[in-house]
């Protein structure tokens, strides 16, 4: 399985503000709006040969909307996620990964603007 997990850390002053000026409305529409751009792009991005890979591709909005995650539940996702010897890799997780982490973060950060 290939995951690929979010998670902001380090920047105490983007909270800090966060949890004056933002609902928990507001910060929670970011998440699931993101999460479910980033499994678009994983899906597009995802190599088709049965459709299985492309089919197992999840997302799971958890505590209470705060976390987003994408799971590739295919158990030969890292495969072609990382290539192995005999084959070169198709990533699909990563490229989605870091097309949406800058747009998740300028998100978190208009709202306290």
């Amino acid at each position: 399985m290939s995951n690929y997990e979010f998670k902001v850390t380090g920047d105490k002053a983007l909270f800090n503000k966060l949890a004056r000026v933002a609902t928990e409305a507001q910060v929670k529409e970011i998440v699931k709006r993101n999460t479910s751009g980033m499994q678009r792009e994983a899906m597009e991005k995802a190599p088709v040969d049965t459709g299985n890979l492309k089919r197992n591709i999840d997302i799971e909005i958890a505590d209470g909307g705060g976390t987003g995650k994408i799971l590739s539940k295919a158990d030969y996702s890292g495969y072609p996620e990382f290539g192995t010897r005999f084959m070169a890799a198709q990533p699909f997780m990563g490229p989605a990964f870091r097309k949406y982490r800058n747009s998740f973060v300028n998100d978190l950060k208009n709202l306290t603007k």
